[in-house]
């Protein structure tokens, strides 16, 4: 299924991002190769990162649970948990 993920930092977390946004890079091009991450990119505000948005593709809940409690910006406290969104979509197909 297709989510939409829209993830806020934590307020003063970009030092945290910029330190492990490699490890974030890299799971995130692994999983682009695999299809399961269709687009991706980061919030701006004032020429800032802020946060991370994520058009996904995943077979059930588990497999995107398992992305989440691996996702380094997660397990380091960047991403606001309290204020994620996972929204359900349906992309235009690229063909």
């Amino acid at each position: 299924m297709q989510y939409l993920v829209i993830a806020y930092d934590n307020d003063n977390a970009l030092e945290k991002r910029l330190e492990v946004r490699d490890a974030h890079m890299q799971g995130a091009k692994k999983l682009m190769a695999e299809g399961k991450i269709i687009n991706a990119g980061a919030l701006i505000e004032e020429d800032k990162m802020v946060g991370s948005t994520l058009y996904v593709d995943f077979e059930t809940d588990d497999e995107l649970n398992e992305w989440l409690e691996n996702e380094p910006y997660v397990k380091n406290d960047v991403w606001n948990m309290d204020e994620f969104q996972i929204v359900p979509v349906k992309l235009l197909p690229k063909d």
